[in-house]
């Protein structure tokens, strides 16, 4: 599926997806939110779950390098480099 393509999804149709078609690569906690990482073959989605009621608030999909930062910054190279 295109990018272009996820973005027209409903929310139901979005959280489908994600379970069946994308893979979980990260997870961090922003806010009050857990932030799960999926991705495609040509982008990358996170899905914003709100930790008090389990409810998805956001998705944001994207193919640019940016946003993955913080996961990233999260794998303790120390241990790769011995």
């Amino acid at each position: 599926m295109k990018l272009s393509e996820f973005i027209l999804l409903d929310e139901e149709q979005k959280k489908g997806n994600l379970l069946h078609e994308g893979v979980l690569v990260g997870k961090r906690t922003w806010e009050d939110c857990v932030v799960f990482l999926f991705q495609f073959p040509d982008y990358y989605v996170e899905s914003y779950c709100n930790m008090q009621n389990k409810s998805i608030t956001e998705f944001r999909a994207f193919t640019h390098m940016e946003p993955l930062y913080p996961y990233l910054d999260a794998i303790p190279l120390d241990d790769l480099l011995n």
